[in-house]
């Protein structure tokens, strides 16, 4: 297991480097256009809950790993509200029909969150506990990257506007990195033996999850570049997520 836990870590080192969190370190920019990205993220958000709730966990199983694996859905079940509260205090939750706020859920534009929480199933249905733990895993460090850059984020508007953000900020980082996997799991984790074919599975749901929150955080991008190009009065624009630095500038500035 020593070799799939290096290369979760590996594989964060690189995912923190994508050009979406680069454009969350940008200071050029306020701290509230830099959270343009926030809508987009609800529906993979709230369908997380689930995702915990009904596929991850199995309260049936006598395995003592799966059972690690429900202490961890416990934890993570239950964050949603606080990321509805944050869309409330930043302005975001306007006085849109239902049927607008649904287009914009089952939008083009947001089709990877959507589809995120889906694509993880697949994974998680088809894995042993141990797999499990090992996606788990994989999602934290994900989360560890972009939680850390938002409670920058939060500080900076609080500091601002004494508006406290608890989704984005401080409260929710500190629970994240409270409950991820300490020094007890991790060891469980490292002593446990894989023959070369469960390493190999281990290893490519490694580069699964990561390959998922790749796309995704793309898409969040995406929608931010669009959204802040539409504040400027121009026409909003899908705007490809993975363009170059160059074009990102001649684009919004």
């Amino acid at each position: 297991m020593q070799t799939v836990m290096k290369a979760i870590f590996q594989a964060k080192k690189s995912y923190a480097r994508e050009l979406f969190f680069e454009f969350l370190r940008d200071g050029s920019r306020s701290a509230r256009d830099r959270l343009a990205f926030y809508p987009c993220m609800a529906h993979f958000i709230l369908a997380f809950g689930d995702l915990n709730k009904y596929v991850m966990r199995d309260d049936g199983s006598v395995d003592p790993y799966q059972q690690i694996v429900n202490a961890h859905t416990r934890e993570d079940d239950h964050h949603w509200p606080w990321y509805l509260e944050d869309l409330a205090k930043l302005g975001f939750d306007g006085t849109q029909s239902t049927g607008d706020i649904l287009r914009f859920l089952f939008s083009d534009e947001t089709k990877v969150n959507r589809m995120l929480s889906t694509r993880l199933a697949h994974l998680i249905y088809g894995a042993t506990p141990i797999e499990r733990l090992v996606i788990i895993e994989a999602i934290e460090e994900t989360g560890n990257v972009l939680f850390n850059l938002t409670a920058r984020l939060a500080r900076e508007i609080e500091a601002e506007s004494g508006l406290t953000l608890r989704y984005l900020g401080d409260f929710h980082l500190a629970l994240e990195t409270g409950h991820a996997m300490g020094e007890g799991d991790h060891a469980q984790l490292l002593a446990i033996e894989l023959d070369d074919a469960g390493r190999q599975r281990c290893l490519a749901l490694v580069d699964e999850v990561f390959a998922l929150f790749r796309e995704w955080i793309s898409e969040l991008h995406a929608f931010a570049l669009a959204a802040l190009h539409e504040r400027r009065g121009l026409p909003r624009e899908r705007v490809a997520p993975r363009v170059r630095h160059a074009a990102l500038r001649s684009q919004l500035g």
